[in-house]
């Protein structure tokens, strides 16, 4: 079990009616969940045991934006050139460098080629280099260095 596969089931039993769960695979992996009292994850695996205590929190409700029916110049413009946006591919920090006193990998006008590293997303102190997924030129960063991004959250415009 990896993982994302963790967090799913975090999040999902953050989100059910449920205030406890316990579940053993086949592989001899054990999952207990509970909520609303002392908040503890278990998750043991044959031969260790991992233990974390931590809040459980509902996931995080998005606030409603007022969203207008008329489109501004500067909205119809960006639908215009097409922008391709890359995304995080998980949870983690963002790192526009490789080091703090070094420069960034890319900035904006920079020309970048399908496979170049644009950033590092630290997850779980694993840094994960995040490639280009095309060919093109950098619009927009939309992070900041070492901010904490989600999985899907837009990281690069590129046209």
């Amino acid at each position: 079990m990896d993982y994302k596969d963790i967090k799913k089931l975090m999040d999902d039993m953050g989100e059910s009616k449920i205030d406890a769960l316990e579940i053993e695979f086949p592989e001899g992996i054990k999952i207990k969940m509970k909520k609303n009292t002392e908040k503890e994850v278990v998750i043991a695996a044959p031969g260790n045991v991992i233990e974390a205590s931590a809040p459980m929190t509902p996931p995080a409700v998005p606030e409603k934006k007022e969203t207008s029916l008329v489109k501004s110049d500067k909205e119809e413009k960006l639908e215009d050139e097409n922008l391709k946006i890359v995304k995080s591919p998980m949870v983690g920090t963002f790192y526009a460098s490789s080091s703090p006193d070094k420069d960034p990998f890319v900035k904006v006008g920079d020309k970048v080629h399908k496979g170049q590293v644009l950033c590092i997303v630290e997850a779980m102190k694993l840094m994960n280099e995040i490639e280009s997924e095309f060919d093109g030129e950098i619009v927009e960063v939309c992070v900041n260095n070492e901010d904490v991004v989600e999985y899907g959250t837009p990281l690069f415009k590129i046209k």
